[in-house]
């Protein structure tokens, strides 16, 4: 429609050219040729710079929009990985009597939980899975019966990383000891405390216990 309104006003104002009247006159004679149709080429023309307006305003909101997403998305992830950074946790072996002896390599599980933040020790396989790659800081302690050898380890999936040891005596009441180590984590790593055979711990909610916290986050 708007193509066939310019079509007519160019013809028109072409014909009254061609008779020889100036440029002013041909204006002239246009408008008062079509006074209707000047009238609606200025309400368009009103209603196009108007629509112009309003998308960039609209392209502007849209922008702004935008980066207020961005902006929030990485705040959500910044929060999301300061969450990830606090993992600690505490537990005991926990019962009140010995663990072990077992005649083979056995898991102790630390079923009394004093603290898991981060929910990344499992309490029901006595497993520690780190949740990020870092730096973390384990340690374990324990009280036995000296009649019965004692031989912990903690392991790193299935690594030795440090050890504690005590011999069998005929004359030593109870055993005590414990030892500790920083270990450089990926993201899923085990953890965990490993009874030698024929050795034991003793069970109690207090003493025996298995702790770890990540001390630096990359």
């Amino acid at each position: 429609m708007i193509s066939r309104v310019w079509l007519l006003l160019w013809f028109c104002g072409l014909t009254l050219a061609q008779d020889g009247f100036p440029e002013t006159e041909v204006t002239a004679e246009t408008e008062s040729c079509f006074p209707n149709m000047c009238k609606f080429l200025k309400e368009f023309g009103a209603i196009k710079e108007k629509q112009k307006t309003m998308e960039t305003s609209m392209n502007e909101k849209q922008e702004a929009l935008e980066t207020k997403l961005k902006e929030t998305e990485k705040l959500v992830l910044e929060l999301k990985e300061k969450e990830a950074q606090k993992v600690v946790f505490s537990a005991a072996a926990g019962g009140s009597g010995s663990i072990g002896p077992f005649t083979t390599d056995t898991t102790i599980i630390y079923r009394t939980v004093i603290t898991n933040v981060g929910n990344a020790y499992n309490q029901h396989t006595g497993i520690f899975a780190a949740p990020v790659a870092g730096t973390y800081y384990f340690t374990f302690f324990y009280h036995a019966g000296g009649s019965e050898a004692v031989s912990l380890a903690l392991m790193k999936n299935n690594e030795v990383i440090v050890t504690a040891y005590d011999h069998k005596t005929s004359h030593d009441g109870a055993d005590n000891g414990g030892n500790a180590a920083f270990l450089q984590l990926q993201q899923g790593d085990h953890v965990y405390m490993r009874l030698g055979p024929n050795t034991n711990v003793w069970g109690d909610s207090h003493i025996t216990t298995f702790s770890g916290i990540l001390l630096h986050f990359p």
